[in-house]
């Protein structure tokens, strides 16, 4: 390992700032803004480089989330998370997949921005409370009643079941299979009553601006894709820590799709549209617990 904490932390960082921000520019931003403030200190004079350099990142990634808010305020149609191509090795480590989902993003984005880093830090990165007390500017008691509160506001939300990537590659593999083919019925068999269908385009590529439920609406809507599928190329790498889609039509990136899979049935699908967040999905991301 090397001897400077940065380098030596700087995977960790970016995972805490990606899943506060749900981006990886802004994510990128914010750990660069760390490595500033970080070349400043008395450096030799730090007792515990990772617990300083998490405490300076989560306040500028609390500092940036509270600027983002307008910006997504004025988002064309629904947001959602930049997606990234993630090693085996994250896909391996249930809780950190769990924790950078696009599901779990997704429902993250409905906490303030103090309830998301003290969830983020200590459920993720077992960051004791006194630590993010001290990151937040906030006493030990409220922290503790901050988690409390973020932690069943999450778990009312999000999916009730973690399957095995086998599992998820057999859903997916048979949900491709039954788009390709335009087989509605194959797609009714492979969808949940309630499955939602949310894209994200930013208007900036043709998609639903909202939310699409329902068994039915979502199979007739994407059997109609088999009349595209012999000009496509659709491949199935693993993103944000699960078994994704990635569709590339007439040699472009068009768009890529994660799934929450519970009892063998899809449940919801995150379409990424928008190109401006598809440039992750072409290297693997290092994330670290």
């Amino acid at each position: 390992m090397t001897d400077d904490p940065f380098t030596a932390h700087r995977s960790l960082l970016f995972t805490v700032a990606y899943e506060m921000l749900g981006s990886a520019a802004d994510a990128d931003d914010v750990v660069q803004e760390t490595w500033l403030r970080w070349a400043e200190v008395d450096q030799p004079a730090v007792r515990d480089p990772r617990a300083y350099l998490v405490r300076i990142v989560t306040r500028q990634a609390l500092n940036r989330l509270r600027t983002l808010a307008r910006r997504r305020e004025d988002y064309v149609g629904e947001w959602l998370p930049e997606p990234l191509l993630t090693s085996p090795d994250v896909a391996e480590d249930v809780e950190l997949a769990e924790s950078v989902s696009i599901a779990m993003l997704t429902v993250l984005e409905t906490l303030n921005p103090t309830e998301r880093a003290v969830l983020v830090l200590h459920e993720v990165f077992d960051v004791p409370y006194d630590e993010i007390a001290e990151a937040v500017g906030k006493s030990g008691a409220a922290v503790r009643q901050i988690a409390h509160r973020a932690r069943e506001h999450v778990a009312a939300r999000r999916p009730r079941v973690t399957v095995s990537r086998a599992e998820q590659q057999r859903v997916v593999d048979r949900f491709l299979a039954a788009v390709t083919a335009g087989d509605v019925q194959g797609l009714m068999d492979v969808l949940a009553p309630d499955v939602v269908v949310v894209a994200d385009s930013g208007g900036l590529a043709p998609a639903a601006r909202r939310p699409v439920t329902g068994r039915a609406r979502v199979a007739n809507a994407l059997a109609r894709f088999a009349s595209f599928a012999p000009h496509v190329e659709i491949t199935t790498p693993l993103v944000n820590g699960a078994v994704a889609a990635r569709i590339d039509a007439g040699g472009e990136f068009d768009t890529a799709i994660t799934f929450v899979v519970e009892d063998g049935r899809i449940t919801r699908l995150y379409a990424m549209r928008n190109p401006h967040k598809l440039g992750r999905l072409d290297q693997v991301a290092e994330l670290r617990r």
